[in-house]
């Protein structure tokens, strides 16, 4: 569903993302870890079309996202580190706002946004103006603005930042379900306890380089640390070539 192929991002001197590979199958959850400044906001804001590489190529579901960005933004969703809102609308119209930017069916659109309020407990918000939310209310929202055009393939820049320990619960029970049932998640997260418990298989970035793919089992193996949990084994793999400290 996501092949990146010799990605290349340059900052003047400095490189950002190194000769990135890397295959995801259809249904994977991808967690995506590294050190602060190894690549990771890079490569994510390359996959969704914010940054242009400067060389190689990403295809989405078999789409070049150079060729075809448009199209390949109509079958992902994403949901940023940092997002953005618009505070003087209701949560109601902002999801039907995000609807109508592609060009859902209302009747479908009305009914998603109803199920995403009650899952999230915030039915007794709805009509109320965003910004009178919560950190958490609105990491919810936009999580539901990001999934409502039921996509393909979702890109998620730190999920549960915000979230109290429920609300954490209900967005990993819902990840887990959608890649059930098909869908691509690739997650970007510091929490490696997240990643661990989650993701089927997790990339370790470090100065633009991924140097280690697989499941927690395999990166024990490579790290030969068998016993380790995950921030055992990032902290042995990512020791061995020094910190990273590319921009982001």
């Amino acid at each position: 569903m996501i092949a990146i192929n010799g990605l290349i991002k340059k900052y003047d001197a400095l490189l950002a993302v190194d000769g990135l590979n890397l295959k995801i199958p259809t249904g994977e959850l991808f967690g995506f870890i590294g050190p602060n400044g190894a690549g990771k906001t890079t490569t994510i804001k390359i996959l969704v079309g914010l940054l242009k590489p400067s060389s190689g190529t990403i295809h989405i579901d078999g789409v070049d996202i150079k060729q075809d960005p448009i199209r390949v933004k109509k079958i992902i969703g994403y949901i940023p580190d940092r997002p953005f809102l618009y505070h003087k609308l209701t949560g109601w119209e902002y999801l039907e706002f995000v609807a109508g930017l592609y060009s859902m069916n209302q009747d479908i659109a009305h009914e998603k946004a109803e199920n995403f309020f009650k899952f999230f407990d915030l039915q007794d918000f709805a009509d109320e103006l965003i910004e009178g939310y919560s950190h958490g209310m609105r990491q919810k929202l936009v999580i539901a603005g990001a999934l409502i055009h039921s996509p393909k393939v979702v890109i998620v820049d730190e999920p549960l930042v915000g979230l109290d320990p429920k609300g954490a619960r209900q967005v990993k029970q819902l990840f887990q379900d959608l890649c059930e049932n098909g869908t691509t998640i690739f997650m970007s997260t510091h929490s490696l306890g997240v990643a661990e418990n989650m993701c089927h298989r997790v990339g370790i970035i470090q100065k633009g380089k991924m140097i280690a793919v697989g499941t927690v089992e395999q990166l024990r193996s490579q790290a030969e640390h068998q016993h380790g949990d995950l921030e055992d084994v990032f902290l042995k793999l990512t020791s061995s070539s020094g910190d990273g400290g590319d921009p982001q």
